[in-house]
C-alpha cells in the first residue's frame, strides 16, 4: 500500500511526460482479410448494472440485444465493431513502424503507474496494452508507452498525426466522447464514486460535497457529472490528472474528489487515510480509445479483448492488480 507521502512523490513523478519503453522491429502476427471499413456497430458486452450487481452474461464475442446498454442521455455505450483480426491501414502502419504506441497513465495506482522499486510502468491497463502489442506484432514488448494527461486524451486521438494509436487509461465511454472518437468493446464496469479523507466523517455523497472544495480531473467523465449536478459543491478544482486530486486532499486544498470507481478504489488503496463515501452512481463502462477512422484497429482490439477474456488474461490481471482493493470481480466484469 502507498501512503500519503508516496502519493505526493508520485504526483511529482506524474509531471514527467514523454515516451516510456522502446519499440522493436516490425513483426507480423498474421491477420485475416476481409471486412470493409465502417461496419455497423454491434454489442459485445452486457449493459452496466447497478452497483454491486454482476454484469449480464453473454457468450464470448457474441452480440447481445440492441438497447441493452443505453446511457441516460440516449446513446449506447456498450456498442462497438465486431471483433476481427483484419489488416487495414492502421494495422499496416503499426507493423511498418514496428511498435504500438499507447497512451497511458503513470500515476494511477494498480492501473498504470511507475513502480518505485523497478522503475517499470505496470498495472491492469498496461497488461491490456501489452496484450494488444503481442497480438498485432507478435511480442508484448513491442509497445511504446506514452504518458498522457486526462485532459488531453480525446485531442490526441483526434490528431491526424497519430501521436498515439490508442489510449488505455481507465477511460470511461461517454456519449459526448463517442461523437469524437471510437471505443473498443467495454472491458470494465465503472460508476462515479466520491473519495474523501476519513477525517471529514462524511456519510453520503451530498454530505461529502455540499459546501466543500471538490476536485475532479479536467475533461474527465467525473467533471462532466459534476457539471450536471454539483451536489452543492462550493468550489471545483480541475487539475490535469486524477492523482493531483489525491495530493490536493492530502494537503488540505480539497475536501473530496469525484472519480470513476476504478480510480477511486486506487486512491483509497494508495492512501489509507482516504475512504469511499456514499453509494456509487451513473454506472457505465471503460473502453480503449481510438481514432474513428481506425476501424481495423478497433475490430482488432475487440478480438484481443475476447481472447484476453477467454484465455484467463483478464482474470489473472484483475487478481494481480485489483482484487486486493476491489474484492471479487463480479460487479466489474463487462460481460
Amino acid at each position: 500500500m502507498r501512503g500519503a507521502r508516496t502519493g505526493t512523490l508520485l504526483a511529482a513523478a506524474a509531471l514527467l511526460a514523454g515516451l516510456l519503453g522502446t519499440g522493436g522491429s516490425a513483426a507480423g502476427a498474421g491477420g485475416g482479410a476481409g471486412g470493409g471499413r465502417g461496419e455497423a456497430l454491434v454489442h459485445t458486452a452486457g449493459a452496466p448494472q447497478n452497483a454491486g450487481a454482476p454484469g449480464s452474461a453473454a457468450a464470448p464475442g457474441s452480440a447481445v440485444a440492441a438497447g441493452s446498454a443505453v446511457a441516460a442521455d440516449g446513446c449506447d455505450t456498450g456498442a462497438s465493431l465486431p471483433p476481427e483480426e483484419r489488416v487495414g491501414q492502421r494495422i499496416r502502419a503499426i507493423r511498418e513502424r514496428g511498435y504500438l504506441v499507447v497512451g497511458i497513465d503513470q500515476s494511477a495506482y494498480n492501473w498504470g503507474y511507475r513502480d518505485s522499486q523497478t522503475g517499470r510502468i505496470e498495472g491492469f491497463d498496461i497488461d491490456l496494452a501489452r496484450a494488444v502489442a503481442e497480438s498485432v506484432l507478435g511480442s508484448p514488448d513491442k509497445v511504446q508507452l506514452k504518458t498522457v494527461a486526462t485532459a488531453d486524451r480525446v485531442a490526441l486521438l483526434q490528431d491526424p498525426k497519430h501521436p498515439v494509436d490508442m489510449i488505455a487509461r481507465a477511460m470511461t465511454i461517454t456519449c459526448s466522447r463517442l461523437e469524437q472518437i471510437a471505443f473498443s468493446a467495454p472491458y470494465f464496469n465503472v460508476s462515479q464514486r466520491v473519495v474523501a479523507p476519513k477525517s471529514e466523517h462524511a456519510r453520503s455523497v451530498d454530505e461529502a460535497l455540499r459546501g466543500k472544495d471538490v476536485c475532479v480531473a479536467d475533461n474527465s467523465s467525473s467533471a462532466a457529472a459534476l457539471d450536471g449536478d454539483r451536489h452543492g459543491a462550493a468550489n471545483v478544482l480541475r487539475p490535469e490528472n486524477q492523482l493531483d486530486c489525491l495530493v490536493l486532499m492530502e494537503v488540505g486544498k480539497a475536501r473530496a474528489t469525484l472519480s470513476d470507481s476504478s480510480l477511486a478504489y486506487a486512491m483509497v488503496a494508495q492512501d489509507q487515510t482516504m475512504e469511499l463515501v456514499g453509494d456509487p452512481f451513473l454506472p457505465t463502462y471503460m473502453g480503449v480509445g481510438m481514432n474513428k477512422q481506425d476501424t481495423d484497429l478497433v475490430a482488432w482490439v475487440n478480438q484481443v479483448l475476447v481472447d484476453w477474456r477467454n484465455s484467463g488474461g483478464w482474470q489473472a490481471s484483475y487478481d494481480r492488480w485489483l482484487r486486493p482493493s476491489m474484492g471479487d470481480p463480479g460487479p466489474y466484469r463487462p460481460w
